[in-house]
């Protein structure tokens, strides 16, 4: 099949094209940032693309971003991911994505042997779905409930956000300093696995998921 690998880490980008080669794929391209992948896809319209999540510019979590922007545009494109840990916010957005077919997400360090992972390249590139059981758990922990993990005083404040209060407003009612206020914040994007954005975007986003609850 014919691959583009998207990953910026070059002894590992250039030991997976070796890897692959070596089992007969064709690596038609081999780069190391999300606008680069996305132009690569563009250019050759490979069967599979494999990524890792975080990527420049940013390191955060472009190289999944890239991968649902490339399933959106090309629903029928297999895509590997190939990562260090278990991006939340996106993962279940990917998996879902074209009913789950012809898609896989795997954790690099819970890779038994190189075989393992060209096997499991094949079966998304032939439509199938391939996740690691630690990806699973996680996102089925999330979902359950995703409020469960904030504390008592962290439902207290997003309630008070709900109610379009400013931090200010939150510090007088429960008699806190507003620096306190910022910190139950920060732990409520966190514990709902925000995704980065502007602070005003994810209170928004914590109020949807409070409401939602």
């Amino acid at each position: 099949m014919r691959v583009v690998i998207a990953e910026d880490a070059v002894l590992l980008r250039e030991g997976l094209a070796g890897l692959l080669e070596r089992f007969g794929h064709t690596v038609v391209a081999s780069v190391g940032d999300a606008p680069a992948l996305l132009a690569a896809v563009a250019e050759h319209d490979p069967d599979a693309v494999v990524t890792d999540v975080r990527m420049p510019p940013g390191f955060a979590d472009e190289g999944l971003r890239a991968a649902l922007e490339l399933r959106g545009r090309r629903p029928g494109l297999a895509v590997l991911v190939l990562s260090q840990y278990v991006e939340q916010t996106y993962a279940a957005e990917l998996l879902e994505s074209g009913d789950g077919a012809g898609v896989g997400y795997l954790l690099k360090d819970r890779i038994g042997d190189v075989r393992e992972f060209v096997d499991a390249l094949g079966r998304v590139a032939g439509g199938g779905t391939v996740v690691d059981p630690e990806v699973v758990r996680q996102l089925l922990r999330r979902r359950r409930d995703p409020l469960g993990r904030l504390t008592p005083r962290e439902h207290q404040v997003l309630g008070l956000i709900a109610e379009g209060r400013a931090n200010a407003s939150i510090a007088k009612e429960l008699f806190v300093t507003e620096a306190a206020v910022a910190k139950h914040i920060a732990g409520i994007f966190a514990k709902l696995d925000l995704p980065p954005a502007a602070d005003g975007h994810r209170r928004v986003l914590a109020v949807l998921t409070y409401l939602r609850g």
